[in-house]
């Protein structure tokens, strides 16, 4: 009897999976979730190319990926995987406070081929820039040893920050900005500037609440973790 291709187009992961026990796993929990069982990974491939075709809403880049891959190799899908060629890390993170301050969350999803992670927490007061910080901090926090990262948020607080260099030039000058005064969030760019230190990460900004799949999904995750019970103290903030 021939092994089963399972086909993901809306799930937690889209993409292609060799048993259902992980393709139960991105579709588990998400509404709407679309999927399908084949008996060749070709079928599963021209499925997949025909729900993007007639697809109403923005796709998820890692199916156009796949389907282009198919397409360059002609006939030939053996060799497609869900890893990047270069076997990055692919992070996803999001973080809010409502209102700002207030309850506040972060919420994470890490990738490395078909594994997934995902990770969230709320506090009782804090930032949308802190949880957005958060997210990125605990994500880093959760490699093990040195590793190659794709980082994506929607955050051009953290990203013009790290990739600007503005918060190397804060550090330099004894955490003061050109103007003199102290940068907000001091506590966590040092925890996060020594992470850095420690892996190779890419930092790519999208566009919150527009199509991303792994975005809407750390939306999510945040929402669920400020609704939590018990909710964290977030100790490093200071109300001004």
């Amino acid at each position: 009897m021939s092994k089963k291709v399972y086909a993901v187009f809306q799930g937690h992961q889209p993409g292609l999976f060799d048993s259902w026990d992980e393709a139960s796993l991105q579709v588990k929990g998400f509404k709407g979730a679309t999927y399908k069982s084949f008996p060749s990974q070709a079928a599963a491939i021209a499925w997949l190319r025909e729900c993007v075709l007639n697809a109403k809403e923005p796709v998820a880049q890692i199916l156009i990926d796949l389907i282009k891959a198919q397409t360059d190799n002609g006939s030939n899908t053996s060799n497609l995987s869900l890893t990047k060629p270069n076997g990055k890390i692919i992070i996803h993170t999001d973080g809010g406070a409502s209102p700002n301050p207030g309850v506040g969350g972060y919420g994470v999803v890490l990738q490395q081929g078909k594994r997934r992670k995902e990770l969230s927490a709320g506090y009782q007061l804090t930032t949308n820039n802190r949880m957005e910080m958060m997210a990125v901090i605990v994500a880093l926090q959760s490699l093990n040893g040195s590793s190659e990262v794709l980082l994506h948020t929607d955050s051009k607080y953290v990203v013009d920050s790290i990739t600007k260099r503005w918060v190397y030039g804060w550090k330099q000058r004894g955490w003061k900005k050109s103007d003199g005064k102290r940068p907000v969030n001091v506590d966590l760019w040092e925890v996060l500037i020594e992470l850095l230190d420690g892996h190779q990460v890419e930092f790519r900004w999208v566009k919150g609440h527009a199509g991303n799949i792994e975005n809407e999904r750390c939306d999510a995750l945040v929402t669920e973790a400020r609704k939590m019970k018990n909710l964290l103290v977030d100790t490093g903030y200071k109300a001004f």
